[in-house]
């Protein structure tokens, strides 16, 4: 009988992290990717100037500050955040609070024209989203987190979901390049190749319950993150520069963006079950242990 809700020979669900961490992974990897998809993919608007705002870092740092909000929610004692600045040299927590606490200056800066900043705001988007990636793997007691793989896994992730909500916001902001559909294309298809390698490690490790989970997170990623935008794209590229052709590279998008989310949200709160324990030798009153 398996023990999913306290203490036991059997693996179980951990609880200490849950939609809020998720919510952190998800917000704060989908924001972080825009920031670093900006970079690239997008044309600053004129600037310094009154006028000039860039409304993509703008959102890119909403994200950022959401998934930073659902993890002070998720502190017991909110009024103790601080506490984790304390432990830079081993937590990867800690370093991402003290990247968060340069990105959001420099993104300031960026917002409001200083594109002269930008280059700072991109390489802090990049050291943040990696501290996200290395989290995961650091909690060492859980199967489906601990892989090596796991970290680029979460990387491509946060950059697939940046570049699909850098196309979404495109269909509103015409300052994406016309190459943007090919680079969510191309982390498309990265991100699926480093989710089928990261599947294949980690299944001998995997709980019943942290399986059947990860396999649904999988025909997510297959059908709704992969095929679907991909087909997406292909008709965006047929239809040729059109309102039409940017719809569907939009919807192409939304659908990279959501797959990845819901496979961050099954991964930390349905897959995350521990590998359990046991006793090779029980004690016996009045018999010594040999």
């Amino acid at each position: 009988m398996s023990n999913h809700s306290g203490f036991g020979p059997n693996p179980w669900q951990q609880t200490s992290w849950d939609w809020r961490a998720a919510g952190n992974f998800m917000a704060g990897g989908a924001g972080s990717g825009l920031l670093i998809s900006n970079a690239f993919l997008a044309t600053p608007p004129a600037g310094p100037q009154l006028g000039a705002f860039n409304w993509l870092v703008f959102a890119g740092l909403a994200l950022v500050g959401l998934g930073l909000l659902c993890v002070w929610l998720e502190i017991g004692r909110p009024l103790r955040a601080l506490h984790v600045f304390f432990n830079p040299r081993t937590s990867w927590m800690t370093r991402e609070a003290f990247v968060a606490g340069l990105l959001f200056p420099f993104g300031l800066l960026v917002f409001l024209g200083m594109n002269t900043w930008g280059w700072l705001l991109t390489l802090s988007a990049l050291a943040f989203l990696y501290c996200q990636s290395r989290m995961l793997p650091a909690a060492r007691g859980i199967p489906a987190w601990r892989p090596t793989l796991l970290a680029p896994l979460m990387f491509f992730t946060g950059l697939c979901e940046g570049c699909g909500v850098l196309l979404l916001l495109g269909w509103f902001w015409p300052r994406v390049s016309n190459t943007a559909a090919l680079v969510l294309a191309v982390l498309i298809m990265a991100r699926f190749i480093t989710w089928s390698l990261y599947r294949v490690a980690v299944e001998a490790s995997l709980a019943a319950g942290a399986r059947s989970a990860l396999n649904r997170a999988g025909r997510a990623l297959l059908f709704g993150g992969t095929l679907a935008p991909l087909i997406l794209l292909g008709i965006a590229a047929w239809w040729g520069k059109s309102d039409a052709s940017n719809l569907a590279a939009a919807l192409a998008g939304v659908t990279a963006a959501l797959a990845g989310a819901y496979f961050k949200f099954t991964l930390i709160t349905r897959a995350s079950f521990n590998q359990g324990f046991s006793l090779k030798q029980l004690p016996v009153r009045g018999v010594r242990a040999s």
